[in-house]
């Protein structure tokens, strides 16, 4: 039966590319009716109303509201994306009423996490929607594949704009003048950074780019994974048979994917050859086993034919009914020697012509040129092999854009900016949002956690120690905890089949050392321990059913199917250890420094149809690899390089339908050096709150000011040092050519954290805030963070006049002084652009907990003292509390929490140019050193605080951040940019 309306409706939409219009109008002018009832609202908002899940009207509304909401260029609205207001905007042009809106809204929510963060140079104006519509052939395609692999309408349309995003920055694939683009995409470990690039690839070559290279890991294992995902998911099944009749068994011999599960029933199809219906093919350079080749007919698979042959490739009518070439191609010297050798083959004239992507996976891993600068010979650049073969092929390709991929992007952007032959992202660096569904660091670590004493909810969830006081290593049961995820896997597929092919592999990782002797060992050890596990027997059980009712029940995901009891999960106990022992054992130790090192098919999780196994190895198993269903990590290996130890990091990815299963047994005392320990943990979560602050600083700086940008990727290097001054680009790299003065942070929370560790230098401070407490009223008022009344608190409060704070904090001594400096650079220049401070109110919380400790301090009222923790080096970790902080943003009417109802008792508090500022008088020790007379030594107290200077202290025109450059002939003077008027 015809669904009327549904038609209706689809050709209305269809006609609204450009962006929403008046419904009614275009209806009556599209239906086949004089008078269309179908037009009329009331029956589109009692059919949104009364439909259910499956219901194909509300699944296109929902598909349409959601791509408006996340446009990022939407020239008919003025609202920012992902907001009501530019809902309201759509609703607006629709013509819709208030009864349909309200429908709509409440089957449709504006999807408002936050989008892709865009640090760029100006883009040009080359690749709008309508020009992506015109030609738009291999997009499309993907598009449907992704919907009918279960992918949400905002998840899709997230994925159309961030990859819209990077391929306007590209060059016009027709300009007449060659150009290279340069950027880089930031996204999270085991995010889906591939959806992206494969969203990239298949819009870049839609536009015109006819030569695709994508440079896709060290290891063939993962360059066979990453073109098995592009033919599956872009260049699909009759690009691959090229021809060949898909019923003739003997046409098909040599055709890749005839022995994989997923053929053709997972491979996108085109429905004919792209070439016969309009469109073009994509010639396949490499296969899923065959990496690049030199090719056996010389330089024709890389010759283009052109229509107009006085004309170049780039020309719309040559280009757009030439073939596409795509290869993936390992990062391996060999393997880029012949694509280098056949490239000079066809020579730089017709190279010149020929538009290029060159997509580069992992991109601070082997591209990144890292050798010393001060052994270069006089005005010549040394490369490492990879990053010279890189720069050759930038050479003979003149067209090529080179887009960088990573989860650790330090490397990059710490790359020389002034070298032009290297890959540093001058033109772009996108970083992109957590992914709906992606389990990182914040479901790992508490990173609002004050509390040091106590683990946080996701600690409490997810993570153990390494050591058991009672039971020392606890690796026996990690491996108990695989068995029951396991079996808890089997038990949800069996009530909620739906769940099946989520639990298609269910794996173990165990890392911890890069030496292949010990991964021997070590799984020699794990051998013993499963067979001598008796998880056949009573004691078995008993001990699996402790660890169940212990560690799995309490935190067990209440939306998916649990069992009650052990006893009704034991049938599937036995069916996982029959799976996990399959072919007699359950280890797969991982490592090797040759191919066929990875030559096991247990590590191909493409082909395999269940791989439950427990994987042992190092590096290997690291960046790129994705293990598939991995569940139970247990993890031990040390290393000094940050972005290394991210990579570690397997247990961050996607986990449908068994997020609650998660453990990551963690070394909490791994030794270092000859006494020394170190925390793991504590060291993931230091890298993870520089990277957060990274990503946060980067969404700050990526509002244009006046239509130019605030910061161009030049100056990103500066962010990261700041944020991460442990962490530097050491000799391998150019020292950057920036640095960092200035941080204007108005109705922005800021909290330092270097503060002395030196008995003199605590003393000192705590004197220069002693007149401060003095300044405070005797009675304690009570405060609440919002007006719901949660969060409630009592603390002294006082006021302090601009200046004399400025006198304080000028005063204060730090660890790493350059961590304040710029943000106290803004307070000294506050007035200069907009209205200025008059005071500021100082707030002192006062707990009133019958655990809490009070001291005075050089004859201070008693103060509350709060325990915290440095986290890394001389740096604390989160000092304020969260009902403190949203207090002190309420008083100060910061922009993200205008509209919120504010508590009276803040209101009062509240002025136009006043800042706040919380004190926090900390101590480390446990417990703290309080003398019989209730008083504590300065040299023992930490006086932190954080603070929120008002909007009044800028002018929303002025850019954010403002930096010193540093001039390379006079690289020990310091030279400070500023404009006509000073600025």
């Amino acid at each position: 039966m015809t669904d009327h309306l549904l038609r209706l409706h689809g050709d209305v939409l269809a006609a609204m590319r450009r962006g929403p219009r008046n419904f009614a109008k275009l209806a009556f002018a599209l239906a086949e009716d004089e008078e269309p009832a179908d037009t009329e609202q009331g029956r589109f908002r009692d059919r949104v109303t009364g439909s259910g899940p499956g219901d194909e009207l509300t699944a296109l509304w929902h598909r349409t509201l959601t791509a408006w909401d996340l446009a990022e260029q939407a020239d008919w609205s003025a609202a920012r994306p992902r907001t009501d207001e530019r809902r309201t905007d759509a609703y607006d042009r629709l013509g819709f009423d208030a009864g349909l809106r309200k429908a709509l809204d409440h089957a449709v929510p504006v999807f408002k996490e936050p989008g892709p963060t865009i640090i760029s140079t100006t883009p040009t104006s080359w690749y709008s929607r309508d020009t992506a519509a015109v030609r738009s052939f291999y997009w499309p395609a993907y598009e449907r594949l992704l919907r009918r692999k279960g992918w949400s309408d905002a998840a899709v349309a997230g994925l159309d704009e961030a990859s819209h995003a990077v391929v306007e920055r590209l060059a016009d694939p027709m300009r007449p003048d060659a150009y290279g683009a340069r950027g880089l995409v930031v996204g999270y470990v085991q995010s889906g950074k591939t959806a992206n690039f494969t969203g990239v690839t298949a819009k870049a070559i839609d536009a015109g780019y006819r030569l695709v290279i994508v440079l896709g890991g060290t290891l063939n294992l993962l360059r066979g994974q990453t073109q098995r995902r592009l033919d599956m998911e872009l260049i699909g099944q009759e690009n691959i048979l090229r021809g060949a009749d898909p019923d003739d068994p003997e046409a098909l011999i040599g055709v890749d994917y005839q022995d994989d599960e997923d053929w053709p029933d997972k491979f996108v199809s085109h429905h004919g050859r792209p070439s016969t219906l309009g469109a073009f093919d994509i010639e396949r350079l490499t296969t899923r086993d065959d990496d690049y080749k030199s090719l056996a007919t010389g330089i024709r698979a890389l010759e283009f034919d052109k229509q107009v042959r006085t004309q170049p490739l780039h020309v719309p009518d040559n280009l757009h009914r030439a073939a596409a070439r795509v290869m993936v191609v390992k990062k391996n010297k060999s393997v880029l020697s012949k694509l280098i050798k056949d490239l000079k083959k066809i020579g730089g004239p017709l190279l010149s012509e020929i538009p290029t992507l060159i997509i580069d996976d992992e991109s601070d891993q082997a591209s990144v040129n890292t050798t010393d600068p001060k052994k270069w010979e006089e005005g010549k650049v040394t490369r490492t092999a990879i990053n010279g073969q890189i720069s050759q092929l930038l050479g003979l390709l003149p067209r090529a854009q080179y887009v960088g991929y990573t989860a650790t992007p330090f490397a990059n952007v710490f790359v020389d900016p002034g070298d032009g032959d290297d890959i540093f992202p001058r033109d772009f660096l996108i970083s992109l949002p957590r992914p709906t569904g992606y389990m990182g660091v914040q479901d790992f670590h508490d990173l609002d956690r004050t509390d040091e004493s106590a683990a946080g909810s996701a600690e409490r969830a997810h993570v153990r120690g390494i050591y058991d006081d009672a039971r020392g290593d606890r690796l026996a049961e990690a491996l108990d905890a695989f068995v029951l995820s396991g079996a808890l896997k089997l038990y949800r597929a069996a009530h909620d089949p739906s769940l099946e092919h989520h639990f298609r592999h269910h794996t173990m990782l165990v890392h911890e050392s890069v030496r292949m002797a010990e991964h021997a060992a070590l799984a020699l050890r794990i051998s013993s321990i499963w067979h001598q596990a008796a998880y056949t027997g009573q004691e078995g059980h008993a001990r699996l059913a402790a660890l169940f009712a212990s560690d799995f029940q309490p935190f067990a995901d209440d939306g998916l199917p649990m069992p009650a009891s052990y006893e009704e999960l034991r049938p599937h106990v036995s069916r996982a250890r029959q799976l996990i022992n399959s072919g007699g054992t359950p280890v797969l130790v991982v490592n090797g420094d040759t191919e066929r090192d990875y030559d096991q098919p247990e590590l191909d999780f493409d082909r395999t149809p269940h791989v439950w196994k427990i994987l042992v190895g190092g590096t290997k198993l690291s960046r790129g690899f994705t293990v598939e269903g991995l569940t139970v990590t247990y993890y031990r290996r040390r290393t000094q390089q940050a972005d290394t130890l991210m990579q570690m990091g397997r247990w961050f990815g996607f986990r449908p339908g068994y997020r609650d299963l998660v453990r990551l047994y963690i070394g909490r005392e791994e030794p270092a050096g000859r006494t020394g320990t170190v925390d793991l943990y504590e060291a993931f979560e230091a890298i993870c709150r520089d990277e957060e602050t990274f990503r946060a600083q980067l969404s700050r700086y990526a509002t244009l000011i006046d239509g130019k940008p605030q910061v161009t990727p030049a100056q990103i290097p500066p962010l990261v040092s700041q944020h991460l001054p442990w962490l530097k680009p050491s000799a391998r790299n150019k020292m950057f050519n920036a640095e960092l003065v200035e941080i204007r942070s108005p109705g922005e929370w800021v909290e330092p954290t270097a503060y002395p560790t030196a008995p003199a230098d605590l003393r000192h401070n705590a004197e220069v805030w002693r007149p401060v407490l003095d300044l405070l009223g005797a009675d304690p008022v009570t405060l609440a963070r919002d007006a719901a009344d949660s969060g409630r608190f009592e603390a002294r409060v006082g006021t302090l006049d601009h200046e004399r704070l400025l006198a304080v904090l000028r005063d204060l001594r730090w660890s790493v002084p350059s961590q304040f400096s710029p943000h106290l650079e803004s307070l000294l220049s506050a007035g200069e652009h907009g209205e200025g401070i008059d005071d500021w109110l100082v707030i002192l919380p006062r707990q009133t907990s019958s655990r809490r400790v009070e001291a005075s301090l050089l004859g201070s009222v008693p103060l509350s003292l709060a325990h915290r923790a440095r986290r890394r080096g001389d740096l604390f970790g989160a000092i304020g509390e969260p009902k403190h902080r949203e207090a002190a943003l309420g008083i100060a009417r910061a922009t993200h929490v205008e509209g919120r109802p504010c508590d009276e008792s803040l209101e009062s508090l509240a002025r136009e140019r006043r800042g706040v500022l919380v004190l926090y008088p900390v101590v480390e020790e446990r417990p703290p050193a309080v003398s019989p007379a209730g008083a504590i030594a300065p040299e023992r107290l930490v006086m932190a605080f954080g603070l929120v200077a008002p909007r009044s202290s800028t002018t929303p025109q002025r850019n954010l951040v403002r930096f010193r450059t540093v001039d390379s002939t006079r690289k020990y003077s310091a030279v400070i940019e500023r404009g006509v008027d000073g600025s």
